[in-house]
């Protein structure tokens, strides 16, 4: 006999109503989780072309773990250090809203985990979502400590662009046979340029068209009639790349974890730090193929580089009911890159990209601006370390890089420690200069005194500050391409160029409508790039060139943005681990 049934009075079914309506609303079932991370710092022998080594690695993998996560999610990743080497990590691309102690550049944001040490980065991720990576982020050891970051839309979300069957991180990286940590600091002791990588790879490994690596190929198995989602990522240390699949069409849908307008195209181009996604939507039919997918270098620098290329292989699985052939019997096509100096598509690539700018995803560009800088960025020289010694840099001088003349010096203790404690004499000056100290014709014939001043200076804003930057190529030591990376914000790329910029006539041109909005952008080789953004970030926040060895040469900088009134607009106080310098 069952249950006879109660009526309810009305006040209490209006109750049971809305509690379920409230558990089964979206707000409900979209509520962030908090997920836990270990990374353990520790050495691992890895093999590659014939040769074993020694690296360091996250977890003894290389490539390191994937994280992912969805957007509003709170992430808690312990960073233990078994090596002899200091490290940090910096969650390349993530805002880090108010929590500047989470961003991971040493000793910008921290002082570096010491062997034996540990620190929890703790951080949410607040409106964003999209493919971006992290690696670490003192000396050379991102030639090894790199791997994907992955933030999924919210869920019930859906992507702005056809839903992909699977999605596959590609991570561009660079093998060095020696220990890059010998190679820089070789490099910095002799004032030269360094040793080239040996190879580059697909996540992780170097491909066919290298000595000795046949097997150590990435492939890519897909279905006939699907489309795949490939988040492209570049964490080679020195080199921007060209890549592209042999006969297959790729779709562009988003740049550093931000969606664009979808565009097709044959060939990527992706600088260090930057992430792409792209659709590629797979042939109806079995095609009785296999594909390379390849990738090398676009060169704009008058130096030495690695002009190898790096191949994985695009395997379609065998059709059911089908006699299984041998993959050894079927054509394999390979593609066609741009020329290693082609500049002409670099440009044409960089101009398609744009915000989506609808609804849902608006580009909030600022209109006003508050402050204009300008910043000359290139390579220069320092006189040798020791007297009556010759270095191998340019007429026997040192390699030097600079933002203005200025060579960055790192402090020995954190920046933020020092701005957030007020103790910042002795480590740093607010007086970084907002244009050239000297004025010259930046992309002519470059001046005879090619030397660079050398100094710990930050620019300090107020909160909420809207910000225009040029960024102006330099033609001192050869004009080149520069891949610059401002941490604690995304920035619209309003406006780019070629030759001087021109404050009279430039600006007119800017797209203040639906420009790209990215954490990395190039300065074109022999030209210049204008970016906004508001500074709504409290903090100290880097910004360097994401060629390994131009940061290693000064050409960085970092900007203060002061508190603002609202205890939402104010930097948190350090977590208690803080690494100790």
């Amino acid at each position: 006999m069952g249950v006879p049934l109660i009526s309810s009075p009305p006040f209490l079914t209006l109750f049971l109503f809305s509690f379920m309506m409230l558990c089964l609303s979206p707000q409900h079932a979209l509520a962030s989780i908090t997920r836990h991370y270990k990374f353990d710092i520790k050495l691992q022998n890895v093999t590659r072309l014939c040769q074993t080594k020694s690296i360091v690695t996250v977890n003894g993998q290389f490539p390191g773990p994937r994280i992912v996560a969805r957007e509003g999610d709170q992430l808690l990743i312990k960073v233990i250090n078994h090596v002899q080497n200091n490290i940090s990590i910096h969650w390349h691309g993530i805002r880090q809203l108010r929590t500047g102690w989470a961003d991971g550049p040493a000793y910008v944001t921290q002082c570096p985990i010491q062997t034996g040490h540990s620190y929890v980065y703790n951080f949410t991720i607040v409106g964003q979502r999209g493919t971006l990576w992290w690696h670490a982020h003192i000396s050379w050891l991102r030639s090894t400590v790199y791997g994907p970051l992955i933030i999924l839309p919210k869920l019930g979300v859906p992507y702005p662009f056809t839903k992909p069957y699977k999605a596959v991180p590609i991570i561009f990286g660079e093998w060095w046979n020696a220990d890059p940590e010998a190679v820089i600091s070789q490099a910095l002791q002799t004032g030269g340029g360094p040793n080239v990588s040996d190879a580059y790879t697909l996540n992780g490994l170097p491909g066919p068209l290298y000595n000795c690596s046949a097997k150590d190929a990435f492939k890519l198995k897909v279905e006939a009639g699907k489309t795949y989602l490939l988040r492209l990522i570049n964490a080679a240390l020195n080199d921007e790349l060209f890549f592209s699949i042999a006969n297959h069409t790729l779709q562009v849908v988003e740049a550093d974890a931000v969606y664009v307008k979808p565009f097709e195209t044959h060939t990527i181009l992706i600088a260090p730090g930057q992430t792409t996604n792209v659709l590629l939507k797979t042939k109806p039919s079995f095609p009785n193929a296999t594909f390379f997918l390849t990738a090398r270098p676009y060169v704009t620098g008058l130096g030495t580089f690695d002009n190898s290329t790096v191949a994985g292989i695009l395997e379609y699985e065998f059709p059911p009911n089908t006699k299984t052939l041998k993959m050894k019997k079927l054509p394999l096509f390979k593609p066609d890159l741009p020329a290693l100096n082609d500049t002409s598509f670099a440009t044409k690539f960089n101009d398609k990209l744009r915000s989506l700018n609808n609804a849902p995803f608006p580009a909030n560009v600022p209109q006003k601006v508050d402050k204009h800088f300008f910043f000359t960025v290139g390579l220069g020289t320092n006189p040798c370390s020791q007297h009556n010694q010759t270095c191998q840099g340019p007429n026997g001088t040192m390699f030097a890089a600079s933002i203005n003349n200025i060579s960055f010096a790192m402090p020995n203790t954190a920046l933020l420690q020092s701005h957030f404690s007020g103790q910042s004499n002795g480590v740093y000056t607010p007086d970084f200069p907002t244009n050239p100290i000297i004025p010259f014709n930046y992309t002519g014939a470059p001046p005879n005194d090619t030397m660079v001043s050398n100094g710990t200076k930050l620019v300090v804003l107020p909160f909420n500050t809207s910000v225009e930057l040029v960024m102006q190529d330099t033609s001192i030591l050869g004009a080149e391409s520069h891949p610059l990376h401002l941490h604690g914000f995304n920035f619209f790329v309003v406006g780019q160029g070629f030759g001087n910029f021109d404050r009279n006539k430039d600006p007119a041109k800017f797209n203040l409508v639906d420009p790209v909005e990215r954490n990395t952008v190039g300065v074109p080789s022999g030209g210049w790039v204008a970016i906004r953004f508001l500074a709504d970030n409290p903090g100290v926040w880097f910004m360097h060139c994401h060629l390994e060895i131009h940061t290693s040469w000064g050409l960085k900088m970092a900007w203060v943005v002061l508190d603002g009134k609202l205890p939402n607009q104010k930097l948190l106080p350090p977590p208690a681990d803080l690494p100790k310098c």
